[in-house]
């Protein structure tokens, strides 16, 4: 007896479907290997708070010039205080300086709450603060640093045409500690570490393809939400909302 086989197909095979469905599954893959971890940890040590009609000023460390945080992230965190309708009253980090002039510049800024009270005890320098109307000074430090990178994308053209392939990616670290001190009782309320570490990869499969994210974005919504917690809440202030 002889058997005979006989295969079916249904329908013909799309080949333009399935590169399209291998593209997605590679781009699924690079994607779950970029994105961003957080670790915030904030610390408070008093349980004073900013009322109504007070501000708080933001100020960028710069006694280490190489370490100093960024003039955008400052500009951002300050921005971000203020928005919203939970937003509170922040002073002008320029107005702040000049006022000041020249005791906040990077020679003769205070590095703790003692050096403050020395420089509040110089003649003028108190009734120049409290015009200014600030109770709060938050003092930045930290940069957003490229940490690692590797990989490669080479790119050729023919008579077939152009295309490249390959994959490329790279960190960047997005670390901030915020010390903010209680200009009213001369003391420091407490600090906030913030470290955002961000991974980014560019696949190529015939073009390269930018897959980018961004570690200090992150850090400014993350950091400014902490912030708020932290000069609104008195003992038993806690990390806040989980930062993924």
């Amino acid at each position: 007896m002889r058997l005979r086989c006989r295969q079916t197909f249904r329908s013909p095979i799309n080949v333009a479907q399935t590169q399209k469905l291998c593209v997605g599954l590679v781009l699924a893959t690079f994607l779950s290997a970029c994105g961003v971890t957080a670790r915030i940890e904030p610390y408070k040590q008093t349980n004073s708070v900013i009322r109504e009609g007070e501000q708080v000023v933001v100020l960028a460390r710069k006694h280490h010039a190489t370490h100093e945080a960024e003039a955008e992230f400052i500009e951002c965190i300050s921005k971000g205080l203020a928005k919203g309708r939970d937003g509170l009253e922040v002073h002008s980090t320029t107005a702040f300086e000049d006022q000041l002039y020249p005791w906040f510049e990077p020679s003769l800024a205070p590095l703790n709450t003692d050096e403050l009270t020395e420089l509040l005890e110089k003649p003028g320098v108190l009734e120049r603060v409290e015009a200014t109307g600030v109770r709060f000074v938050v003092w930045l430090d930290g940069s957003t640093d490229r940490t690692a990178s590797g990989g490669g994308i080479t790119c050729a053209a023919g008579i077939g045409g152009a295309g490249c392939i390959g994959l490329a990616w790279w960190e960047d670290d997005a670390r901030y500690d915020a010390t903010i001190w209680d200009l009213e009782s001369l003391t420091s309320a407490g600090t906030i570490y913030a470290d955002f570490l961000g991974r980014s990869v560019m696949p190529a499969i015939i073009i390269p393809i930018p897959l980018i994210v961004r570690p200090r974005a992150r850090a400014c919504k993350g950091l400014t939400e902490q912030l708020k917690n932290f000069l609104t809440t008195p003992y038993g202030y806690g990390p806040g909302p989980e930062l993924g």
